[in-house]
């Protein structure tokens, strides 16, 4: 156990100083919050009462679609992961430790925008503090999931790119943070319901924490867990 929390402290470290985990996790989501959260609130007032919810939804979301994975894949889809072989190390031993770290760097990268949207633009706290947060670490916890089993499937970093867009651009505009889901025809509206950003964003809301919010998000991540093992018993076996 301690060499295993060691291990996560390390990756930990390891992520600071990396680009991509910190272009995703902390610039581009903040310069987006510094930028669009002026616009969202001069254009639509009532988006204070929102705004911190929608500006963490598309934090996590890049962070969790764009930057873990390119960590798996410069882990998984290199001579690394023979590390682990030759070591008689387990290969989840990589994925557990990148998963936790990159969960406290979104974790924080939310936590500054939780402090900063009410001074610098007025945005309404959640009513609910304890269940605000715990909405949060299950949203992530499932974009996370997700982030995992794209990470280990795609192993070109080439190809990478594309397969998180195609996850990580819908997963914004049809999640109802940019505007009502009421306004979407109704197979786009569908279609965002697969993503967990639209889930994830009601359970976040005020009076949002219900099973009803929660179960669909629970699901993807013991799906992605399960898919995340089969992923790792093939690199194994390769």
């Amino acid at each position: 156990m301690s060499a295993f929390l060691y291990g996560v402290a390390l990756q930990w470290k390891l992520d600071i100083r990396s680009k991509s985990l910190l272009v995703s996790c902390y610039l581009v989501p903040l310069i987006f919050f510094a930028l669009m959260g002026g616009i969202f609130t001069s254009v639509n007032p009532e988006m204070k009462d929102t705004l911190i919810q929608s500006m963490t939804i598309m934090g996590v979301s890049m962070g969790a679609f764009i930057g873990f994975p390119v960590s798996l894949v410069e882990t998984y889809g290199s001579d690394i992961k023979n590390v682990y072989k030759v070591n008689d190390a387990p290969l989840f031993f990589g994925l557990v430790s990148m998963f936790l770290s990159t969960f406290i760097h979104l974790l924080l990268m939310s936590v500054i925008i939780f402090l900063a949207a009410p001074v610098a633009f007025g945005a309404s706290l959640p009513q609910n503090l304890p269940l605000y947060f715990a909405a949060l670490a299950v949203f992530t916890a499932a974009s996370l999931g997700i982030g995992s089993l794209l990470g280990l499937a795609v192993k070109s970093q080439a190809k990478l790119p594309m397969f998180a867009q195609l996850i990580f651009l819908p997963s914004i505009m049809l999640s109802g943070i940019m505007f009502p889901l009421e306004l979407l025809p109704n197979a786009l509206a569908a279609i965002g319901k697969i993503f967990p950003a639209v889930w994830g964003y009601r359970l976040m809301l005020n009076e949002g924490f219900r099973l009803q919010n929660l179960w669909y998000l629970l699901l993807l991540f013991v799906v992605s867990a399960v898919g995340c093992a089969l992923l790792l018993r093939r690199l194994a076996n390769e």
